[in-house]
């Protein structure tokens, strides 16, 4: 059973769908009723279907109420429009563009261009587009793998707002007693911290340049430059190449800046909300799903996605619970490895270290070439060291360096690649089209096709990466949406007072916070999940993913 949530003048309108959406009752709601009527029907475990769950499903955790499936109109119709291009018209009033139309080649990083909420959908528009997903599923060579896609991009809109709702439990007085550590005493609006006053002072002196402000990168290159140091940027890439006394207390300065501007005084202010009745601080992380361009979860404020090791202590249980942190080792050569179902890889990952498998099997010598060699090829390198080790694993794993390189060459033709379950990677923009045509003409110079190729060059290592990060991105939604239902079986849905639930996600990291008393088991569910979620996507094709699991306390104590 489907019930579709539409939101119209704030009236929502509940319709009730057979198998073959067709409406079989229809009800008006105000927005107070929409809680009691979920709660009333959730039993019969529906599919809500609504345009998105962040504008609807916070009124229902609010009130207490929590769903167990939906699917995500908005989230879906990204994934179908580049999926299916030919299904859809130029322009529509759900597209979400993928990818800013811009000259350069895209990041896999790349966060969506518009993530605004689609506002107000009314009964008819949001019944139209459900029948037309569905229509357009028919028309795609793999629909089964599709369709798991898009269940798994609606459950990660679910644990999004979910994590958003219940928080990462903070301790504020932990937070303040490492940037104190760190930093010095908090300072006065306007006022650098101690050390960073005193780094300051060292720098200038240094550079001879008393009134010198090292926050301004303008005002810092010229200093630099002005003191006979030859260098284009302030990047600390750039700057550790320098032989110079400036360069050690330059370096901590802006490692300590960015910890202040990042995760100081003012972002806990502003993001973290302060305990009661026993509770710790909570901050609310503001995930954004397929966000990016792969399906990686991308954020819209506070940072959620690099949280820096000096502050994970802060990130502490409430007295009587645990954090169960969980990552899973070398996700994407594992990925691979079932995707292109290279036996020998495979067997590679059998083990809590792949990359020390392809030393024990005596593709390379060291862990630290293996790590090298493996992200080369993922990422396409060609000379230095990830080059030279390149023909190894050629010759060693022909399916999956296979896999990759067919889609780098797809990427350089111009062409959209696929992950496992089917998302589509954006084609190259008009002026990549535009480049490669003028290279072709008759008249066309050196450097015209020299750029040309060069452009083609980056747009295959796009493809080439994104076949495999996006297939991982995947793999991480099933694994999450697997825990969700392993921790609601751990305890009664309804009970919030002592549920373990989900409270943290960094691509392939987890944090569940639970009473104490159901560390171990939540432990359990959390590597069962991840075995499950193999299997759902790549069957029984023999790799691993095991996990690094930790019951702590808090966070920092993971590492």
């Amino acid at each position: 059973m489907e019930i579709l949530v539409a939101s119209e003048a704030g009236t929502l309108h509940a319709l009730t769908l057979d198998d073959d959406l067709t409406p079989t009752s229809s009800q008006r709601l105000d927005r107070a009723e929409f809680a009691g009527f979920a709660a009333s029907v959730e039993a019969e475990r529906p599919r809500w279907v609504w345009a998105d769950t962040a504008a609807l499903y916070p009124e229902l955790l609010r009130a207490g109420v929590r769903v167990q499936r939906c699917l995500d109109l908005r989230l879906c119709h990204v994934i179908l429009r580049h999926a299916a291009p030919e299904s859809f018209d130029a322009a529509d009033a759900w597209d979400v563009p993928l990818l800013p139309e811009v000259d350069a080649v895209p990041s896999l990083l790349d966060d969506l261009e518009d993530m605004a909420r689609l506002g107000d959908v009314g009964p008819d528009d949001l019944l139209a587009e459900r029948v037309r997903q569905r229509d357009v599923l028919a028309t795609v060579a793999d629909p089964g793998r599709l369709r798991f896609l898009l269940a798994a991009e609606s459950a990660g809109a679910l644990i999004a707002a979910e994590i958003a709702h219940d928080g990462l439990p903070w301790d504020l007085g932990a937070h303040d007693a490492i940037l104190t550590d760190v930093l010095g005493p908090r300072p006065r609006p306007g006022s650098r911290p101690r050390r960073l006053e005193e780094l300051a002072r060292q720098i200038q002196e240094q550079l001879s340049a008393p009134r010198l402000n090292p926050d301004s990168p303008v005002d810092l290159l010229r200093t630099l430059r002005r003191s006979g140091l030859d260098v284009k940027s302030t990047s600390k890439w750039e700057l550790r190449e320098l032989q110079h006394p400036v360069v050690e207390p330059l370096l901590e300065y802006k490692r300590l800046a960015r910890l202040l501007s990042a995760n100081g005084w003012t972002w806990m202010d502003t993001w973290v909300r302060p305990g009661t009745d026993g509770r710790r601080g909570r901050f609310f992380p503001d995930y954004v799903p397929g966000g990016v361009v792969t399906g990686r979860w991308a954020t819209s404020g506070g940072g959620a996605l690099q949280l820096p090791k000096q502050i994970r202590a802060a990130v502490r249980a409430d007295p009587g619970w645990r954090l169960v942190v969980a990552d899973v080792a070398q996700i994407e050569p594992r990925v691979l490895a079932a995707m292109s179902r290279d036996d020998a890889l495979a067997a590679a990952s059998r083990g809590a270290d792949l990359y020390q498998g392809l030393v024990d099997t005596g593709i390379v010598d060291t862990r630290a070439h293996a790590k090298v060699a493996m992200l080369g090829a993922l990422y396409g390198a060609t000379t230095g060291e990830a080059g030279h080790l390149m023909p190894r694993l050629l010759r060693a794993y022909p399916r999956a360096t296979g896999l990759v390189e067919d889609a780098a060459r797809t990427g350089e033709r111009g062409g959209v690649v696929h992950t496992w379950l089917g998302r589509t990677s954006p084609p190259p923009p008009a002026a990549w089209r535009e480049t490669q045509g003028l290279a072709t003409q008759p008249d066309a110079g050196e450097s015209a096709e020299r750029r040309a190729r060069q452009q083609a060059r980056d747009w295959g290592r796009f493809t080439r990466n994104f076949v495999v990060q996006g297939t991982a991105a995947e793999w991480a939604l099933v694994w999450m949406a697997q825990i969700r239902l392993r921790l609601a079986d751990l305890t009664d849905l309804t009970d919030t007072a002592d549920r373990p639930h989900l409270v943290y996600f960094l691509h392939d990291e987890v944090i569940v916070h639970t009473p104490a008393r159901l560390a171990e088991a939540v432990a359990e569910a959390i590597g069962d999940a991840s075995a499950e979620a193999g299997r759902l996507l790549f069957g029984g094709f023999g790799v691993e993913f095991p996990l690094d699991v930790a019951v702590v306390e808090h966070y920092g104590e993971a590492e």
